[in-house]
């Protein structure tokens, strides 16, 4: 599945991160996300809504 809007910062540190899928996300935790330059805590609710939306859930 195709990562939501998250603004082109946040977009950009995912991508240079790997990450293009809502099921890499997946993968992740929300915090280790958190520490990458341009995803901040808007992003973050955002994935979460999109991750719940779609039957998925952040890595613990």
């Amino acid at each position: 599945m195709e990562l939501p809007s998250i603004g082109r910062p946040a977009t950009g540190a995912l991508r240079e991160a790997g990450i293009t899928t809502l099921e890499q996300v997946a993968a992740c935790r929300a915090e280790d996300l958190l520490v990458l330059h341009g995803v901040g805590p808007k992003a973050i609710r955002i994935l979460t809504e999109a991750l719940t939306a779609n039957g998925l859930s952040w890595s613990q």
